[in-house]
């Protein structure tokens, strides 16, 4: 029999919001997802979002939008990603002073993704270059690797 744990909301929103986190990325890199596995993964992104609202800071927000805006360009709504890494964007600067490099990478790399699925090549192109080179001045080791490993998965809808 399992033990009963009690949590305070705080811990309550926490948990959750870094549940659906996880559920999202695992998703993510699954190839072969059904319809009802992307849904489950949009709705897991906007949750996971909600409760960082709850009790995260503004960085805990950004990469939720972030991670909102990564999903809709993997499920080909061009309009869904847009609003949210253009959100992604302005929490980027809003928030600037709690931002680690890497926040700022993949900030570039959701307008690029945004911009590619929503056919607006140009600004793909030009985004997706500010991306590349905010990866390059990513200090550590590993979260360059981690950075630059997503920012070559996936579909850059014929611009990478």
């Amino acid at each position: 029999m399992s033990e009963e744990k009690t949590y305070t909301e705080q811990e309550a929103h926490r948990h959750f919001a870094a549940s659906a986190n996880g559920k999202v990325w695992g998703l993510l890199g699954k190839a072969d997802r059904s319809r009802a596995e992307d849904e489950l993964m949009l709705y897991a992104a906007h949750a996971s979002c909600y409760h960082w609202l709850q009790v995260g800071t503004g960085l805990h927000h950004q990469r939720a939008e972030w991670m909102i805006a990564r999903v809709y360009a993997e499920l080909g709504v061009g309009e869904g990603a847009l609003f949210h890494a253009r959100r992604c964007q302005e929490l980027t600067e809003q928030y600037a002073d709690l931002m680690e490099d890497f926040d700022r990478a993949y900030a570039f790399e959701a307008m690029a993704r945004a911009n590619a699925v929503a056919g607006n090549r140009a600004d793909a192109e030009e985004y997706l270059k500010l991306a590349e080179e905010a990866g390059q001045a990513i200090a550590d080791s590993e979260s360059k690797k981690f950075f630059l490993g997503d920012l070559n998965s996936g579909d850059w809808h014929g611009i990478k």
